[in-house]
């Protein structure tokens, strides 16, 4: 089924430095995301020019590759070509808070979205018909069919349960089994009789109902996933898959009901207090700053961390304002701009990525629109954030909101009818056409400034010029095939020198602006003022070392002199630690000259010319 994506899947791992590169990877709804033991072993710039890659984005440790809807297809033909290590706690990059703690509510959140998006457009597909009067609330078509609906909400603990445990890497069916416990019927009939419980007539069982509840659960399996290291690391072998599970049911029971479960329930409250008073006070501002910002989000990763408020607002109170109506409105914008610019623009190439990008915008899939037309070109970019605000603010300034998650496209609109009422429908519509006619408008008059007087078959006009690399620090100079690391002495990466170091300041070897500073400081991109793209690696593997013995002296996006001090290392930190100390010097865009001359094979100071570039 997926045999003409072999090729592609070939291509990436290739370029992303070989299977052995690969630590974990998996697929989102347009992104492969791959998990890299050195992000610098990947050639990005031959990733992008794969024929079926659309863009690369870095992020939170990630190293995401952004294909289309049809990523699953290309997904499965990767699978085959990788191995997966079960535990990658030794070798992934560390990442920040904010990356850490996004990561996490997306890998619990996202893999139960086709779920959610099923049973919320059975919900809408259920209230249009009770609209338009085809059948009572009182039938037995309508009880088996919002039956059809709810039963993803009802046990949505267990749901997220399972995806939570896959994430943190503890047993997922024990972790379905302490979510059952809470939904079980008889816990519920306690809960309705109202008499106070305890357990072994001492620990009092607070009386909570967790049917649809969100936080309860995620407390009760963070607990569990350490619980369960515990009980694997003392419990004998021999009894371990006995006594495990059922210390675990005790354990975890025991703190559900008494302790874990209660506090969700409270912080659940709290949520739902906070979404009151946004709907109450302040109920133009989520759906203004996701109208306007979500691409934003998108390109950071942030949406994955903002995008589940909306599924606990709705498991709280029934409906969604916080995501959802800016969501949608900052796709139809989004998708407008491309179609804008697929209908004015000459350029060929751009068409053909912008008229397939604007249609499945359309549909709620943006990505390949963003990274393939408006970010690159930016003025549809900012159209559609203009546009998508001002969608947004319409929807937020009269309470507009979904009474079910789904997709964020066109076909959203179904669930916006709920109440037995149309009237959020009929503004969520409003909302959309706001978005649609501003961006539209907006993206046209730019198009008429920046597209002006593009010719049929745009040229890239030609910025590259000759070009000389000095050494950025002392040592001896030797072919880039001396390389230590395969991947460098392969040349996927492109031409270049390897210095093994006496001095220990990396220097600037020409005057340009640092594009990529990389957090553990073992790495440095650099663009000379000539085009000239660079990769300064220090030693091999040392990503591992965290930013251990390696101190920066310059920042992201900053201009540098030829000879100004960009980082300084501790070469005893690197050989202590096992690690090989060489410098790798590469010319990361080889293929944009004809020409490379390097001058290896001896001695070399800083400032000494060791690279020639010649277009």
């Amino acid at each position: 089924m997926t045999k003409e994506y072999q090729n592609l899947a070939a291509q990436i791992i290739k370029a992303i430095g070989g299977k052995n590169n690969v630590i974990n990877v998996y697929h989102c709804q347009t992104r492969l995301r791959f998990t890299l033991a050195d992000n610098l072993k990947a050639n990005t710039e031959t990733v992008e020019n794969i024929d079926g890659v659309t863009k690369v984005i870095i992020n939170g440790g990630q190293y995401q590759i952004v294909i289309g809807t049809h990523v699953a297809d290309v997904f499965e033909e990767i699978e085959k070509l990788v191995d997966i290590s079960p535990d990658t706690s030794t070798t992934e990059e560390k990442k920040g808070v904010l990356n850490t703690i996004i990561d996490f509510v997306a890998g619990t959140f996202q893999p139960i979205i086709p779920a959610l998006s099923g049973a919320g457009m059975v919900k809408a597909v259920l209230a249009l018909l009770v609209v338009f009067h085809i059948f009572t609330t009182d039938s037995q078509t309508y009880y088996l069919l919002n039956l059809f609906s709810d039963g993803v909400f009802y046990f949505l603990p267990i749901i997220i349960a399972f995806t939570e445990a896959q994430k943190l890497k503890c047993n997922p069916i024990l972790a379905v089994g302490v979510a059952a416990m809470m939904l079980h019927p008889n816990w519920t009939a306690l809960v309705t009789a109202a008499k106070p419980v305890h357990f072994f007539d001492i620990i009092p069982f607070t009386l909570a109902n967790y049917s649809s509840s969100v936080i309860p659960i995620i407390l009760i399996i963070f607990v569990q996933s350490y619980v369960e290291r515990f009980l694997n690391k003392y419990v004998p072998k021999s009894i371990n898959l006995v006594f495990v599970p059922m210390l675990t049911f005790l354990i975890m029971g025991t703190l559900a009901f008494s302790v874990l479960g209660p506090i969700g329930a409270i912080l659940g409250g709290y949520l739902a207090t906070f979404f009151t008073f946004l709907a109450d006070n302040a109920s133009w501002a989520p759906a203004l700053l996701i109208g306007a910002f979500l691409p934003i989000m998108v390109m950071f990763g942030i949406h994955n961390g903002v995008a589940p408020l909306g599924i606990m607002q709705m498991s709280q109170l029934g409906y969604d304002s916080i995501f959802g109506p800016g969501c949608v409105c900052s796709n139809m914008a989004q998708a407008t701009a491309g179609a804008v610019v697929a209908f004015v623009i000459k350029d060929k190439k751009t068409k053909e990525t912008a008229i397939p990008g604007f249609i499945t915008a359309y549909m709620g899939i943006t990505e390949p629109l963003l990274y393939g037309v408006n970010l690159p070109k930016r003025y549809p970019l900012i159209a559609s954030m203009i546009g998508g605000g001002l969608g947004g603010l319409y929807a937020g300034l009269t309470h507009t909101h979904r009474f079910a998650t789904g997709s964020s496209g066109l076909p959203a609109v179904l669930l916006y009818i709920g109440d037995n009422s149309m009237t959020f429908f009929y503004n969520i519509i409003i909302a959309i056409l706001i978005s649609i006619v501003s961006t539209a408008i907006i993206t046209f008059f730019l198009a008429k400034h920046f597209e002006k007087d593009t010719p049929a078959e745009q040229t890239i006009p030609d910025i590259f010029t000759n070009q000389e690399v000095v050494a950025p620090l002392s040592g001896e100079v030797l072919p880039i095939e001396k390389s230590d690391d395969e991947v460098f002495a392969s040349k996927i990466m492109g031409e270049g020198v390897v210095i093994l170091p006496q001095t220990t300041d990396i220097l600037a070897p020409f005057a340009g602006t640092v594009a990529t500073l990389f957090p553990t400081k073992h790495a440095i991109g650099l663009i000379s003022d000539n085009g000239a793209e660079l990769l300064i690696h220090i030693g091999i593997n040392t990503v591992d070392l965290a930013g251990k013995g390696f101190e920066s002296f310059v920042k992201q996006g900053e201009h540098v002199n030829q000879g100004q001090k960009l980082i300084s290392f501790d070469k005893q930190v690197i050989e202590d630690a096992g690690f090989s100390s060489q410098v790798m010097v590469i010319v990361t865009n080889s293929k944009n000259y004809s020409a490379i001359y390097a001058r290896n094979n001896q001695f070399n100071k800083a400032g000494d010319l060791i690279l020639e570039l010649n277009k």
